[in-house]
């Protein structure tokens, strides 16, 4: 099921969205607070879920206006760092790596970061250029996974339980605060920097170990990889993120990029004003925003 959060005449509710036919059921007339909030619906899925493609009026799709799916997360965006193998040796030869040795390049661990809910965009909105800040702009096509039942110490036969659906993400960096500050929550945590989207497909219909990836600025392709090359898969991420924090109910963790950003090419092709940024996995839609 593809869930959406969207605007209908000035009002937020939440769709089950059928985009081959272009068309979007509203749930907040038969569902209350959980039609009108997507982390109602996920904290109270399982009692609800029962029937839902066929209740409430259907619209067009056109008619709406997109949003994130989760609009303000309930804390920061987890992030995973260098976890497909040919990104990791991409971003430590390219020198922004700062500090990393070559033979260092595959991490041992995941690591791991976030960025702050301010940082969550919609589909087709616009990636804000952060002039006189960073002009070192860079992209980064991930899978987002979004937790459905909470739990601390979750372990890795477990963790797919724990899991509500899948979205796209963009981690969008700033590369030149990643090496200056040698840590990675500024230059990845500036506003806007989180597009999410388009909408939020549940676990029953992905295979999450085998998703196509592929990104493209402007019309050149850049990203063409598979979720099968994760270095750490989603059980290690969420039994290793959940071993001493909580996790709950919509957060959200982005699994990493593959090879094919911007600071992989000689010379890097950072992201310019006028760009846009289109994201396509297999299944989940197409995530697309211009930097403004």
């Amino acid at each position: 099921m593809k869930l959406a959060t969207l605007e209908l005449n000035g009002r937020l509710t939440v769709g089950v969205v059928d985009p081959d036919a272009g068309l979007v059921r509203i749930l907040d007339g038969v569902l209350g607070d959980a039609g009108s909030d997507m982390l109602a619906l996920i904290r109270r899925y399982d009692e609800l879920k029962a029937g839902l493609e066929e209740r409430g009026e259907t619209v067009a799709l056109s008619d709406v206006r997109i949003l994130a799916p989760i609009p303000r997360p309930p804390r920061n965006v987890i992030c995973v760092g260098k976890n497909y193998h040919a990104h990791a040796e991409e971003f430590t030869r390219s020198g922004f790596d700062a500090g990393a040795r070559i033979e260092e390049a595959i991490p041992t661990r995941p690591i791991v970061f976030s960025k702050p809910p301010e940082t969550v965009i919609a589909d087709g909105e616009p990636i804000r250029y952060p002039h006189g800040v960073s002009d070192s702009i860079d992209y980064e096509a991930e899978l987002g996974v979004v937790i459905g039942r909470g739990g601390r110490g979750i372990k890795r036969a477990d963790a797919y339980g724990h899991v509500f659906g899948y979205t796209i993400v963009n981690d969008v960096t700033a590369r030149d605060l990643q090496s200056q500050h040698k840590q990675w929550f500024l230059g990845k945590g500036l506003d806007t920097f989180c597009p999410m989207g388009p909408w939020l497909v549940t676990a029953d219909e992905v295979d999450p170990e085998n998703l196509a990836l592929r990104c493209w600025v402007n019309d050149e392709l850049r990203q063409d990889a598979n979720t099968r090359d994760l270095i750490f898969d989603i059980p290690t991420l969420i039994e290793t993120i959940s071993a001493g924090i909580t996790l709950v109910p919509g957060d959200v963790i982005a699994t990493g990029t593959p090879v094919g950003v911007g600071i992989g090419f000689d010379p890097p092709k950072f992201l310019r004003p006028g760009d846009r940024v289109t994201i396509e996995i297999g299944g989940l839609g197409r995530l697309s925003n211009v930097l403004a």
